[in-house]
């Protein structure tokens, strides 16, 4: 259980996000799979299947802003980007509990899914 970052293509290898920074990224946010104890309780959202896109800043043409170590997004997030260079692209994989865990985020993210984020790190502020 946590976090996985594997590398799609590598940054500058030397200028991390700080605590308080901002991180500006993109992001594809992906299901990974349902268990079937969430799909027993969220037939409604039957249509999410593995791999499924649920969000993403590429389509809004807008990279999303958040200051890292404020609790402003997902454990895994604050985790997984804290790990990136500058300029890296990384395949973020988040377990439930450093996600949305039990409760999942009503109509969006079911309970205990495990979810998958294409996160590249455009700027630091």
């Amino acid at each position: 259980m946590g976090v996985e970052v594997e590398t799609i293509s590598p940054g500058d290898g030397r200028t991390f996000p700080k605590k308080g920074q901002t991180c500006v990224v993109h992001y594809i946010g992906n299901f990974l799979s349902l268990s079937p104890f969430s799909l027993h309780f969220f037939l409604s959202l039957s249509m999410l299947q593995n791999g499924k896109k649920f969000d993403s800043s590429r389509d809004r043409n807008k990279p999303f802003k958040f200051k890292i170590g404020h609790n402003e997004v997902i454990k895994g997030w604050e985790e997984g980007v804290a790990q990136m260079s500058l300029g890296q692209r990384a395949k973020i994989t988040c377990t439930p509990d450093m996600a949305y865990g039990t409760t999942g985020h009503p109509g969006v993210i079911p309970p205990n899914a495990t979810l998958i984020f294409d996160v590249e790190l455009l700027k630091l502020e």
